[in-house]
């Protein structure tokens, strides 16, 4: 991810360092010339280096990690840097989530599987009195036993994802009023970050619940260049992979046109949406009719494979009512796990299909994800 404040960081390190270092003389004339220079942290002088050439780099934050309520996880779950709280044990099947430094995080079985799935019946109204029994989960056709379940408003990692190429300028108003809004409907622990793109993408603000510093990420409009929305789509995939705390992850796209600037295809992007534990998508398109067709395929794509829903408005002055939507189906949903029964070894794509029934309705819908790639590092587990 390109940082935008790149040159003045770099400058601003060049003067620390160049004043610590008038300093240290100063106050010891007398040292001895063997004395070991300090080095820098590497957090630091990382932050001003350029990006590597090539496929899509990571994203980096523009923010200093301070800004986020929980330092990133390693591969363990746990933050870097930091040993595990002292009486933190596994939980069984389908536990509350453990409140760790003021954010929720759920603590998913090893090698579980974790669904979130929305029910509506025949008229499209949100089910939300359903138990463990109403649902049967499919992988590959073949049921699968539900070894966690719950129904709860647990705080999410959300990546909002907003278009800033030169045709959103005269949206972009309305689009970030609809961002914030979406924030302040949903769970007030969830953590957020902000990309922006258009030939290029930015993370203009790294995981925070801090609505000020959400709305001025969002102010930074250039809308200028071209459209690299698969692009943005792959590198906050990838972002929120490696970096978030929470384990409900959602992404919420917005954009006015096709992809014309991307490295990756659209293939690569739902591919990376539908690893294992992925995102949900949900996607807004503000489209003319010269546009419909490639990008309105784009964006089913990305939400229906994920669980996520395409929404399609006739203008930009219905995207508000639809972040409220999105709110309230993200704070709406069941969370289902279970332990695949094909092995990890085995690695490719796996189906997925969820029923659901209960008494007193005639039909019920399930929507989630409808598959994923299999994580193979875990097989040896």
């Amino acid at each position: 991810m390109h940082l935008r404040n790149s040159r003045v960081l770099i400058l601003l390190f060049t003067f620390i360092l160049f004043s610590i270092g008038t300093g240290a003389q100063s106050a010891s004339p007398q040292a001895p010339a063997t004395a070991p220079a300090q080095t820098p942290d590497a957090s630091q002088t990382s932050v001003g280096q350029s990006e590597p050439q090539g496929p899509p780099p990571p994203i980096h934050p523009t923010q200093p990690a301070a800004d986020q309520t929980q330092p990133p996880p390693d591969q363990g779950g746990q933050p870097q840097g930091q040993a595990p709280a002292q009486g933190q044990q596994a939980p069984d099947q389908g536990p509350p989530p453990d409140n760790e430094g003021g954010g929720f995080v759920f603590k998913a079985e090893v090698q579980e599987v974790t669904l979130h799935a929305t029910v509506v019946d025949d008229k499209q109204r949100l089910i939300t009195n359903l138990d463990k029994t109403a649902f049967s989960v499919f992988e590959n056709g073949q049921p699968q036993a539900i070894t966690s379940f719950r129904h709860e408003d647990v705080p999410v990692a959300m990546g909002i994802v907003i278009d800033n190429s030169g045709s959103m300028r005269e949206k972009r108003d309305r689009v970030n009023k609809a961002a914030i809004n979406l924030v302040r409907s949903s769970n007030p622990q969830d953590q957020v970050f902000i990309v922006n793109f258009n030939d290029e993408y930015y993370l203009d603000q790294d995981f925070t619940g801090d609505i000020n510093k959400l709305k001025t990420a969002l102010e930074k409009v250039e809308t200028r260049g071209g459209t690299s929305l698969y692009d943005a789509v792959v590198a906050s995939a990838d972002h929120m992979k490696k970096n978030a705390k929470l384990q409900k992850k959602v992404l919420f796209v917005v954009t006015d046109g096709e992809d014309n600037a991307s490295r990756e295809s659209l293939e690569q992007a739902v591919r990376r949406v539908s690893e294992e534990n992925g995102p949900t998508v949900y996607a807004i398109g503000i489209l003319g009719e010269e546009k419909q067709r490639r990008a309105r395929r784009a964006l089913q794509a990305l939400a229906e494979k994920t669980g996520g829903i395409a929404f399609l408005p006739r203008n930009v002055d219905e995207v508000d009512e639809i972040s409220r939507t999105v709110a309230h189906d993200i704070r709406n949903q069941y969370t289902i796990g279970y332990k695949p029964t094909t092995p990890r070894s085995a690695g490719g794509y796996r189906t997925i299909h969820v029923d659901a029934k209960a008494r007193g309705y005639n039909t019920l819908t399930v929507r989630t994800r409808s598959g994923y790639y299999a994580a193979q590092e875990q097989a040896s587990q």
